[in-house]
């Protein structure tokens, strides 16, 4: 069931990027209406929604969402703080500014951290959330459950992780799916057919999983017959811990870097 975004009030989204843009659409399509894009360049906006440049003129948010780069959130965020109203609460999809920063920057205001991912577009995300403070912590579910699923998050420190493990991870599975494309192509198949395959392998057996009729563990122990084909292909990917190792890598680099922007410069 979709979450009632009605009473929420007006929302201010500040950056409309990929991450934003896909939050955006699923905004629009649970019955918000009350929102105001501020982009000069915003992607992919829904049929109806328009953006600016600047805040309009008028009253203030009751809820304004910070979607622009972590880098540029001090020059786009200076200008609005005389058009906030006291109680705006601020919802943050940044990676890497803490929730002390941004009350810092928003003299004290609610905060909210968020870290979104960007199947939010088909209201197939996660996002990962959490606020130092009571205020605005119903508001902010439902703005990111209209996404897919909210989880809070008891520990701000979880970020890095999330970041690296949800946040990055759909670009860890689009790889997959690119590697395993092209390895078909490799042993033989037409490039179009590979892609096929691979594409709506990895989104059956993901969707598979998603039933929660049995774990990853026992699926794959269930696909994987003794001597078989599957058993010898996964005896490469296990081989001296190799596929454990490279992603456990992969996230410790996506981790670091979210780590290496959240320090000050």
């Amino acid at each position: 069931m979709s979450p009632d975004l009605t009473r929420i009030g007006s929302v201010w989204l500040l950056g409309c990027g990929n991450m934003g843009g896909a939050l955006l659409h699923r905004w629009v399509a649970a019955g918000l209406t009350r929102i105001t894009i501020i982009d000069p360049s915003p992607r992919d906006l829904p049929n109806g929604v328009d953006a600016g440049a600047a805040a309009p003129a008028g009253t203030g948010p009751d809820v304004l969402v910070l979607a622009v780069k972590p880098q540029l959130l001090a020059e786009a965020a200076v200008p609005l703080l005389a058009r906030l109203k006291p109680d705006t609460l601020v919802v943050s999809i940044l990676a890497g500014t803490t929730c002390a920063t941004l009350s810092s920057l928003f003299e004290g205001r609610a905060v909210v951290r968020t870290m979104p991912n960007t199947p939010a577009r088909i209201g197939q995300g996660v996002t990962a959330l959490f606020a130092p403070q009571a205020a605005g912590r119903e508001a902010a579910e439902a703005l990111m459950a209209a996404a897919g699923t909210a989880v809070w998050l008891d520990d701000e420190g979880q970020f890095d992780a999330v970041t690296a493990v949800s946040g990055s991870g759909p670009a860890y599975v689009f790889a997959f799916i690119e590697a395993l494309a092209a390895a078909g192509v490799a042993g033989g198949l037409p490039e179009k057919l590979a892609a096929e395959l691979a594409l709506r392998t990895v989104g059956g057996a993901a969707a598979l999983a998603m039933t929660g009729e049995a774990d990853p563990t026992a699926l794959r122990i269930a696909v994987t017959s003794p001597n078989g084909t599957t058993a010898a292909g996964l005896a490469v990917l296990g081989a001296d811990a190799a596929l454990d190792r490279l992603v456990t890598a992969t996230v410790a680099a996506a981790q670091n870097r979210s780590l290496e922007l959240g320090r000050p410069v």
